[in-house]
């Protein structure tokens, strides 16, 4: 692929990530007030155990709350990173170990 090429797939890249930004409009409330979008599982779940048994009692409590939604997020995608690495690292070897590379 060449030059003009990458260019486009560049092109293409931006207007996938950019097209949310502008198709996407906020949500409000029935009170007019600002809803988030964007919301995790269990935050919905809350939501719905709230709404399905308003006693409902948690078994378990986290072992760590963190301090900002921020941490979180970066905790989360930490593990992330982590798996990919154990994954890719798996399969590489395995590959490895097979002799099949592709000589150059």
């Amino acid at each position: 692929m060449g030059r003009k090429g990458n260019l486009i797939m560049l092109g293409m890249v931006v207007l996938l990530v950019a097209a949310p930004l502008v198709i996407v409009r906020p949500k409000t409330g029935p009170g007019g007030e600002a809803v988030e979008m964007f919301t995790g599982a269990d935050g919905q779940a809350q939501d719905a155990i709230a709404e399905v048994s308003p006693g409902y009692k948690p078994w378990a409590i986290p072992l760590m709350r963190p301090p900002s939604g921020e941490v979180e997020s970066m905790l989360f995608a930490l593990q992330a990173a982590v798996g990919a690495g154990f994954i890719g690292y798996y399969f590489g070897s395995r590959r490895a170990k097979s002799g099949s590379d592709v000589k150059a």
